[in-house]
């Protein structure tokens, strides 16, 4: 089978979990078999791969300043030259609204079927439009156009599944729940002082660890808000960088300022971009990660802490819970949005104060985060490898092909 993936995100150039999913599920995939199916990813960036059985083609902007007047014209302006770039393809798969107006427009000039996996949903990011100003209405359409116009939809979750029904009309038999992954070999415990020395953090103490984007769909507005109730000395490190808007970074500076005037324990604020290798130690040594988002699909940062034997304190929204089991591998967070045109706890500070009382009750418990971390090990190692997830894929595949 010739596949063809549809990207904005490839490495080196990923800064989401869509990129993550991206890059893992493309190598899974082409080592599935012996060397019959054949991969090419188009996608953003000046990506050039040529190997035997995967070619991988970074698609660049261009400096017109047409484009510069909407920030969505450079992405549409790219989605032209993949449908010009792609060769002939069995199957075309998109992944997030950046690449969808290309995978609409292959389907009908390849006549093969189209796959969308659906990573995020826009109406439920409403936060997006400080980004793209009016050109959200139009990634919402273009959302709108693939949903309707794909032979097959996988859902990261049964709570994404559900959502693209409501929000789509989408028959059940179009929609297909196949879940994120997880490198099990590369995420694994794995300690090194030298690594916890360069970020000035102190080995001595137990800490909380954040790791994710400066937007709000991340929640980490409301984990800084939690930290004045946290116990006394809590050792916190905040891996957030990548800020949406300069606005939502003045916040945190303000914010993160504020909690250090009144937290009795220290906050190490990391807005550099953190490496792989060093993430892998910081998630083995953390004494509990905490993921605070207010929209999760499914949360594969969930996923790499829990590969590490860490006990995971979360929101109990999107795809979360079937990630995170609470009591067993962690703890879930109540979360009550006012709806999907304001996506925020209806009591800010009462969703502050449940993440300071969730966190306080597994750092006084140092044997309950210990089996809790075994405990999401084991989860990961029996329902999350890539594998596995290539498997699932490319059997959908095949159900498409079928006359």
């Amino acid at each position: 089978m010739n596949i063809l993936f549809l990207s904005n995100e490839y490495p080196p150039h990923v800064y989401g979990g869509a990129g993550v999913h991206v890059n893992h599920l493309s190598s899974a995939l082409l080592g599935l078999d012996d060397g019959r199916h054949r991969m090419e990813v188009l996608c953003f960036g000046d990506q050039e791969i040529r190997q035997d059985r995967l070619r991988v083609s970074g698609i660049t902007g261009r400096e017109w300043p047409g484009l510069a007047q909407q920030r969505i014209l450079d992405p549409l302006f790219r989605n032209l030259v993949m449908t010009g770039t792609a060769a002939e393809a069995d199957v075309v798969h998109c992944h997030t609204w950046y690449s969808y107006l290309a995978g609409c427009l292959l389907k009908q000039i390849l006549q093969i079927p189209l796959v969308v996996t659906t990573h995020s949903l826009e109406p439920h990011r409403p936060w997006k439009k400080e980004q793209l100003g009016n050109g959200y209405y139009a990634s919402m359409w273009l959302e709108r156009t693939a949903m309707q116009n794909a032979d097959g939809i996988i859902a990261v979750s049964g709570a994404m599944r559900n959502d693209v029904q409501a929000l789509y009309g989408i028959a059940p038999e179009r929609v297909r729940v196949i879940y994120n992954g997880i490198d099990i070999r590369r995420y694994r415990p794995t300690e090194n002082p030298a690594t916890l020395d360069a970020y000035g953090i102190d080995p001595a103490r137990p800490y909380v660890l954040f790791v994710g984007r400066l937007t709000r769909q991340k929640g980490i507005i409301h984990l800084v808000n939690a930290l004045p109730y946290l116990r006394e000395g809590t050792q916190v490190v905040l891996c957030a960088g990548a800020p949406d808007t300069e606005a939502i970074a003045k916040e945190m500076r303000d914010r993160v300022a504020a909690a250090r005037q009144a937290f009795s324990g220290s906050i190490i604020w990391v807005s550099d971009r953190v490496p792989e290798t060093d993430l892998v130690v910081l998630y083995s040594q953390a004494a509990l990660f905490v993921c605070p988002s207010v929209y999760e699909p499914f949360g594969i940062i969930n996923l790499e802490a829990m590969a590490c034997h860490t006990p995971v304190v979360a929101a109990a929204v999107g795809g979360i819970p079937e990630v995170v089991e609470h009591g067993e591998t962690g703890l879930l967070v109540p979360f009550a949005p006012v709806g999907s045109d304001d996506p925020e706890p209806r009591e800010p500070m009462r969703y502050s104060r449940d993440l300071a009382d969730a966190i306080n009750e597994l750092m006084a418990a140092p044997e309950k985060r210990r089996q809790m971390g075994l405990a999401a090990r084991q989860r990961v190692e029996a329902h999350f490898s890539w594998e596995r997830i290539a498997q699932q894929t490319l059997q959908f595949y095949e159900d498409l092909q079928l006359p």
